[in-house]
């Protein structure tokens, strides 16, 4: 089994090491036969080839690999699209159809949190909706038809929508069976509309599931208020992105949010951190590369499932456990969790937790 690993800007190849640290020890102890294969991206790649991301790069990640890790981009600084500034988490979504992307947040009771009990997950459509790269068939959803004028366009299609609800559904029925979709209907009647009448659509194959429905800004709300409540969460692609990041950071951190991107009809996957690549601590060694770890243990346990390899579940399983255990010891936590330990130590304490569990 191939993985392409790509490391990035800012801390990506600091938390991709520390991740790989971890993975590759897995792959030994439960005889994975994982090999891996770095590719430039980012503003590596745009010093070289004068591009973010080559074309050839997905291509090969589509034809030639089972999953990719994906370290972070400095996408705000990268030169427009026509100088070669391309998206590079975009072009992965898009490029590969990685529609469902899976945000966990659960707090752990050994860390500070803002939201005791929580565990739930985000599931995100990753494809369409606000972003406007992501949104047309040729050229971008925004535009200024005079320079005090600016538009944007919003793209929510059926077949995406049924699509993402269904991956949450059939998450759901894995956990606590309760589904809730937001969405702000009231006001944008026809997209919003179009979401919600597919979310209900797709209920009906699972009568098992407890399904309700939120208005974004009032969910915002409840999420602060009682986040235990809630298990899984199904919603576009802006709100999903902000509310993972609120979650996250109930839970404790954003440091602590793992996330792959996903396609269960193709069986393309993708680990990516939820964080960006804070550039003031790069090179350092400082970064908490916690997020990245269980992203590639999430990564491992999805290729599991959908392939019907047990190892590699347990492989998955073995890294989340592991994490949890280094992080229950306040002396090995990273400095941004209150305590001393290094972005390539942590990664080590990790892998020695994944030998010795």
């Amino acid at each position: 089994m191939r993985i392409m690993t790509l490391p990035c800007d800012g801390i990506g190849p600091e938390i991709m090491a520390a991740t790989l640290e971890v993975v590759e020890t897995a792959n030994a102890k439960f005889d994975l036969g994982l090999t891996f294969h770095e590719e430039e991206s980012g503003f590596p790649s745009l010093e070289k080839y004068g591009i973010t991301l080559r074309e050839e790069v997905l291509d090969r990640a589509r034809t030639e690999f089972d999953g990719v890790i994906l370290g972070t981009q400095s996408h705000m600084d990268y030169p427009p699209v026509v100088e070669g500034g391309r998206n590079v988490s975009a072009g992965f979504r898009i490029g590969l159809d990685l529609y469902a992307n899976v945000r966990p947040a659960r707090t752990r009771e050994f860390l500070p949190s803002k939201a005791p009990g929580m565990d739930l997950v985000i599931m995100r459509e990753a494809t369409e909706g606000f972003y406007p790269d992501r949104n047309m068939f040729k050229g971008v959803g925004e535009m200024m038809p005079t320079e005090d004028i600016a538009l944007s366009v919003r793209k929510i299609t059926r077949a995406s929508c049924m699509r993402i609800c269904r991956q949450a559904f059939i998450l759901a029925m894995q956990r606590r069976k309760k589904v809730v979709a937001i969405h702000k209907a009231n006001s944008f009647l026809m997209t919003d509309g179009l979401f919600l009448e597919c979310f209900y659509a797709v209920a009906k194959d699972f009568p098992e599931v407890e399904v309700d429905d939120k208005i974004v800004d009032a969910f915002a709300a409840l999420l602060v208020r009682q986040p235990e409540i809630y298990d899984l969460v199904v919603t576009t692609n802006f709100y999903a992105d902000i509310l993972s990041d609120l979650a996250s950071e109930l839970s404790g951190s954003l440091g602590l949010a793992g996330s792959i991107n996903a396609n269960a009809e193709t069986g393309l996957v993708c680990a990516q951190a939820q964080h960006g690549s804070a550039p003031d601590i790069q090179g350092q060694n400082i970064a908490n590369p916690t997020s990245l770890i269980l992203s590639a243990a999430m990564m491992l346990s999805w290729l599991g499932e959908q392939r019907g390899i047990d190892k590699l579940m347990t492989a998955g399983d073995a890294i989340s456990k592991a994490v949890d255990d280094v992080l229950d010891d306040p002396a090995k936590r990273t400095r941004d969790l209150g305590g001393s330990a290094n972005c390539d130590s942590f990664g080590t304490f990790v892998a020695e937790a994944v030998t010795a569990g």
